[in-house]
């Protein structure tokens, strides 16, 4: 598992494995799946981040596991 933040395109990107993208769908304002052939989720990405988050919370992320 991949996160991935890019602050100029103002992007996260959260690669679950490496499986080939054989589609994308924006299934909200924003946010974009991706999906394998066996049609699992394999990416999330959230645009638009400076309107979701505050920059300083950008570059601090918090890992939790339950």
């Amino acid at each position: 598992m991949r996160l991935t933040v890019d602050e100029k395109a103002e992007a996260l990107y959260l690669r679950l494995d490496d499986s080939s993208i054989v589609e994308s769908e924006e299934v909200s304002p924003g946010v974009v799946l991706d999906f394998n052939e066996q049609e699992q989720v394999v990416g999330v990405e959230i645009l638009n981040l400076s309107k979701r988050v505050p920059k300083p919370t950008l570059q601090e992320f918090q890992f939790q596991a339950a």
